[in-house]
């Protein structure tokens, strides 16, 4: 892949990327053990760039049973901006519900539940985002500011939940990983839309991290 103001990411400024993520999650997990008492394993986080304007498509692609998917949307705001949208599939909730918040669970029925199971997602969303951008932005310098985050159903929202964050010369970076909760895998995608000026920034914060190590 050759350098263009598309979005486009050559094979090095792909793999510097993997790396800063590599240890960005790495330490991301450390952080993450400290808030919540479960520890949390994030894998290796596999990387792709898409065009926004694909990304419902990419998501329709990579992710079974997407439209029962729940997706935690937050805003972020630096020299790095965009969205973050981390989708938990089908059940992912109520997984969570049982392992953070078992006696609630157990008691909880009908719009309880779905309510106990929103606002596990927002907190357990929120952590995650924070602690994979904040450590990723960290690495390269650089210092992001957060909206509070919000819980959206695909199969309810699907069109509202793209008109407002995608335009089709905005970049994604998308992150497949896998969060494991105390042996519990539960498969997490983790996706980046930002503008044309943040790729820009990240391709040049990049090869600064790079001349930094060298």
């Amino acid at each position: 892949m050759n350098m263009s103001h598309n979005g486009d990411f050559s094979e090095e400024e792909l793999d510097i990327l993997q790396e800063v993520m590599n240890i960005a999650f790495g330490q991301a997990t450390s952080d993450l053990a400290e808030l919540i008492d479960i520890y949390v394993v994030l894998s290796v986080p596999e990387i792709k760039l898409v065009q926004a304007e694909k990304l419902p498509g990419y998501i329709e692609e990579t992710i079974k049973d997407y439209k029962a998917s729940s997706i935690v949307s937050q805003s972020y705001w630096g020299k790095f901006k965009g969205n973050a949208l981390l989708v938990f599939p089908l059940g992912a909730g109520r997984e969570l519900i049982t392992m953070l918040d078992p006696e609630s669970g157990e008691s909880a029925s009908g719009d309880q539940l779905n309510v106990l199971e929103k606002e596990t997602l927002i907190e357990v969303g929120n952590i995650l985002i924070g602690a994979c951008i904040g450590k990723l932005t960290e690495l390269l310098k650089d210092h992001v500011t957060y909206s509070p985050p919000s819980v959206i159903n695909y199969n309810t929202s699907e069109s509202s939940l793209f008109e407002n964050i995608i335009e089709p010369n905005h970049t994604a970076i998308t992150m497949k990983t896998v969060f494991g909760f105390e042996g519990r895998d539960i498969n997490g995608y983790l996706f980046l839309v930002n503008d044309p000026e943040s790729i820009k920034w990240l391709k040049m914060a990049l090869h600064t991290f790079m001349e930094e190590y060298e």
